[in-house]
């Protein structure tokens, strides 16, 4: 939803036995939808304009859309489109050889008579 566009009516309707949250700026949409083969459109006129996300809240309040179809298309369409939250992606850390400090031979060490120990 990258637009700043308002709508003053909002609902949903059934088309091809899927339900859908409509929105519009006048409730002759009704008109069209029927026209176009929607069954079971119920749109509600708005107190003011809102965005599309806005609008689905405020059904969800509205007696007209308190069944369980009309509650589970609005909070779907809700979940669907609010904003993800981004999860930020664990960077690899590329492997290095710890340096090892190199060991000399020792050298071969013969008993003398006349050491000290």
């Amino acid at each position: 939803m990258a637009t700043d566009k308002t709508f003053s009516v909002a609902g949903i309707s059934k088309l091809n036995g899927n339900y859908k949250v409509r929105f519009a700026n006048d409730v002759m949409r009704i008109k069209v939808l029927a026209k176009s083969g929607h069954e079971d459109i119920r749109l509600a006129d708005l107190e003011g304009e809102f965005t599309k996300m806005d609008a689905a809240k405020a059904l969800l309040g509205l007696d007209e859309f308190q069944d369980a179809i009309a509650q589970s298309t609005i909070t779907e369409y809700i979940e669907d489109n609010s904003p993800k939250a981004k999860v930020s992606k664990p960077v690899a850390v590329k492997a290095t050889k710890t340096p090892v400090a190199k060991t000399t031979k020792a050298a071969k060490v013969t008993e003398d008579e006349d050491a000290p120990f």
